[in-house]
């Protein structure tokens, strides 16, 4: 029986999905040695959307290391919540601005518990495609809304994570969200991305572009996570290089211009993994 395709409409919320969803696919098909990603490639056979655009961006070298750029993003999330699962085998793995991201299902140890949470539309789209395994729920609710923190179980233990979230949030949004994180879950953990004000003026000038602001002030962007994360003495921050923090990205098929511009994203860009322990 043929699974009937769900339709992304263009302009809107769910169209925001497909960029990333893409990416994984077409790095999971290029370098496959570093990063596989059996989730989005069958998700976007169940999408009636048109790629077209997408493809035509497939051998370009600038879109090849973006889609790079978040394979190794949710390698390094990957390796977090799996130490983390150690200690913790039957913790609750929170992903946080989930889209139709599946690194929870990834992490699964046949234990543990997962919650993914997104807005009510994206949430919406997420179960059209995606059914919640045994151990698994998805929220729809605003991150903003801390309502959502009422549902999450942390007795095990719980780990929270946002990969291309913090981006779109106030630095005072975020500091809120960690602190209430904090005051929570104590003996939880909390794993992001993030890049520095270089970074994030590179990466969000079109999206910014597209919300009328000219300035990237306000916006959540970190040049030195240990001293700028710092918000209360219950929380333990380290941090390590979002591109070659975790792995030295010498797999078949990754050129030395890739490490190249993976150096340069580290360094110049401050693009970062963050951990923050709620101690």
């Amino acid at each position: 029986m043929t699974m009937e395709k769900v339709r992304i409409e263009k302009n809107t919320v769910q169209e925001t999905l497909m960029v990333p969803l893409y990416g994984r696919k077409m790095c999971s098909e290029k370098f496959p040695e570093l990063y596989t990603d059996s989730f989005a490639e069958k998700l976007c056979a169940r999408l009636d959307y048109d790629f077209t655009e997408l493809e035509k961006k497939n051998h370009s070298f600038l879109y090849e290391f973006g889609s790079l750029e978040a394979a190794m993003r949710q390698l390094d999330i990957i390796w977090e919540i799996k130490e983390y699962l150690k200690k913790h085998p039957k913790a609750t793995i929170v992903n946080l601005g989930c889209g139709l991201d599946e690194t929870g299902k990834a992490c699964d140890n046949g234990l543990c518990h997962i919650v993914n949470v997104d807005f009510p539309d994206v949430i919406a789209v997420r179960k059209a495609l995606i059914a919640d395994q045994e151990r698994e729920k998805s929220i729809a609710c605003d991150l903003k809304d801390y309502s959502w923190m009422d549902q999450i179980d942390s007795t095990e233990g719980a780990i929270f994570f946002a990969a291309g979230v913090f981006h779109y949030f106030k630095m005072a949004e975020v500091k809120a969200l960690v602190l209430e994180l904090a005051q929570r879950y104590k003996g939880g953990c909390l794993v992001f991305d993030s890049v520095g004000k270089l970074g994030l003026k590179l990466m969000m000038s079109k999206a910014l572009k597209n919300m009328g602001i000219r300035d990237v002030e306000g916006f959540f962007y970190v040049n030195n996570p240990i001293r700028e994360l710092s918000w209360s003495e219950k929380i333990k921050v380290t941090s390590k290089g979002y591109m070659l923090g975790y792995y030295d990205m010498k797999s078949p098929n990754i050129r030395c211009s890739h490490r190249f511009l993976a150096r340069i994203g580290d360094r110049m860009m401050k693009m970062a993994i963050n951990k923050m322990e709620f101690e």
